[in-house]
């Protein structure tokens, strides 16, 4: 879920940071730059891990602050494919699912992606319809279980219209298709139900012992 990017900047150090130790004026400036933004290809910037190198410190012609090569590391939020993961679902809507995780937003988990037999009703619900005509409803702030299945980076729009949803640098989709995935309270039902056929079988078995 979290990884460590090494990336290397020329930084320009703004005047009013150099009265305080070079590192510390360098972190700030970085966490400025880059905290909680999407880096393409690298996924979201949860902190400025360290510096590992800094060059530098040129003035160049025409400038009123000095330029460093920072050489450092960023801690980001980028699941790899394929990773289980757990938020809450915080919209619904015709296309899917929103889960947010608190940190991150940007997650939809589509209807084809969903388990099979679950359908959008009328209230605009989506419901996972069982073998016994129940309807299980996903509704908001439900925790959920769910597997990243494609990370997309889009490209900034060049205009965008005024009923268009926010831009999103960074996508995720999710899939709940497959045994232990889907709303946590399906699964907590269904192993309280496997321990309660458990115990059952044990005292069969001292039962018959006695």
């Amino acid at each position: 879920m979290f990884v460590l990017s090494q990336i290397e900047h020329n930084l320009p150090m703004p005047p009013h940071l150099l009265n305080r130790p070079l590192v510390d004026a360098i972190k700030a400036e970085l966490e400025r730059l880059f905290l909680d933004k999407v880096v393409a290809n690298l996924g979201l910037c949860v902190s400025v891990y360290d510096i590992l190198a800094v060059e530098g410190g040129f003035i160049f012609p025409g400038e009123g602050c000095s330029t460093y090569k920072v050489s450092f590391r960023l801690l980001m939020f980028r699941p790899f494919i394929g990773e289980v993961l757990v938020g809450k679902i915080s919209g619904y809507d015709e296309k899917g699912l929103q889960v947010s995780l608190d940190f991150f937003t940007d997650i939809c988990i589509p209807g084809h992606l969903m388990q099979f037999g679950t359908v959008r009703g009328e209230d605009g619900r989506w419901a996972l319809k069982t073998e016994d005509g129940d309807e299980l409803h996903l509704d908001i702030d439900d925790e959920i279980r769910f597997l990243a299945s494609s990370i997309k980076y889009p490209p900034i729009p060049v205009e965008q219209k005024e009923d268009d949803k926010p831009f999103a640098p960074m996508q995720i989709n999710g899939s709940i298709k497959g045994d232990g995935l889907g709303l946590l309270a399906w699964w907590a039902a269904v192993e309280g139900e496997e321990e309660e056929e458990g115990e059952g079988d044990g005292e069969g078995e001292e039962e018959q012992e006695q």
